[in-house]
């Protein structure tokens, strides 16, 4: 039997991905190929609440979210948490014909997966983990977008877009106009934030950039990255918007669809950027720019520190196994103001 040929009959799937923003932006051409694949069938998002608000009323491949409750492994990572019965009893009634893992390596998510009931079943997978019917092996070191357009492929999806391509919806727009009115033209954003600290990039490096780049400036972050913003527009010496915590997913989209730039940190926003079409420059470390970095240069350009080890204890940090040391300096400190300046007005003279 042809372990990557399309299936007959295919009328629900279903599609494991309940993370945050960036690890969903890196799924969708797989998304995208899946539906493309099967385009009469309805699409299910197994997901968290954030997609279920972002997604509503978007266009794209996903036609449905179920928001899952906490399951570790799945879509907690905090120990202690089991997969209700009622809920697998639930998503059974649905009758999935393929359900897809693009979750992760499978030791928690293979067995919720094949929980579903699915005639068929494909994704990821490490040594430890349950074999779904179709599935590629999970190995540490391979981005992530072709990680996930590995597992369509098993069921006959055919790669389009490389990068994601996000829709804009009015009340993106709405949302935008009623935290900042009207954005100024040629406006770049900075966004100093990252959910780990040892990839953010010093705060008066963003603050210098920012400064050089002779535009207006907005500095965007979460609400609980309102001190880092404030941090950034504080060092810089021309005037800057602080926006922490004022957008969502959605109305974050649209600001940055109106900026010529966004330079950021790696991390989901930065994805987002990119999957609204703005230019992005983004602050790397060389391990995750091979697994979460652009795939493309001509819109956006990654500026990589090959940082091996902790700058405190010096453990090392190219082993994805070994243990985590509990430090949290910043690991990529050492990529210079004027290389990102640099990038930032090449792409800004193409804006």
């Amino acid at each position: 039997m042809d372990r990557t040929a399309r299936l007959d009959g295919i009328e629900r799937i279903a599609v494991l991905r309940a993370n945050a923003l960036g690890d969903f932006l890196l799924a969708l051409p797989a998304l995208e190929a899946l539906k493309a694949a099967y385009p009469g069938a309805s699409m299910t998002l197994l997901g968290t609440a954030w997609h279920a608000a972002f997604l509503d009323g978007r266009p794209g491949p996903v036609d449905e979210v179920v928001v899952l409750p906490p399951i570790t492994g799945v879509s907690t990572m905090e120990a202690g948490h089991r997969a209700p019965a009622e809920l697998f009893e639930r998503l059974r009634e649905r009758r999935f014909g393929l359900a897809v893992q693009i979750h992760g390596g499978g030791r928690y998510s293979n067995p919720f997966v094949r929980g579903l009931g699915a005639r068929t079943t494909a994704g990821l997978r490490t040594p430890d983990a349950e074999p779904l019917d179709r599935w590629v092996p999970y190995v540490p070191y391979q981005h992530e977008t072709l990680r996930f357009l590995e597992v369509a492929a098993l069921v006959g999806g055919v790669a389009g877009r490389l990068e994601p391509w996000v829709a804009r919806t009015g009340a993106d727009a709405a949302e935008v106009a009623a935290a900042l009115g009207e954005p100024p033209a040629g406006l770049v954003a900075l966004h100093p934030g990252a959910m780990d600290p040892r990839r953010r990039w010093p705060a008066e490096f963003f603050a210098a950039v920012g400064d050089r780049l002779d535009r207006p400036i907005v500095v965007t972050g979460s609400e609980a990255e309102r001190e880092l913003v404030e941090r950034v527009t504080e060092a810089m010496r021309r005037p800057a918007v602080p926006l922490a915590g004022a957008l969502g997913v959605g109305g974050l989209a649209a600001l940055y669809a109106r900026c010529d730039l966004l330079v950021a940190n790696d991390t989901g926003p930065r994805h987002l950027a990119a999957a609204v079409g703005t230019a992005t420059v983004g602050i790397y470390w060389c391990g995750n720019l091979i697994n979460a970095g652009p795939l493309t240069r001509s819109r956006h350009r990654p500026l990589v520190s090959w940082t091996a080890a902790c700058p405190v204890c010096g453990a090392g940090g190219l082993d994805p196994a070994a243990e985590r040391c509990a430090h949290d300096p910043s690991w990529v400190a050492d990529i210079p103001v004027d290389a990102v300046v640099e990038q930032a007005r090449e792409l800004l003279r193409g804006a």
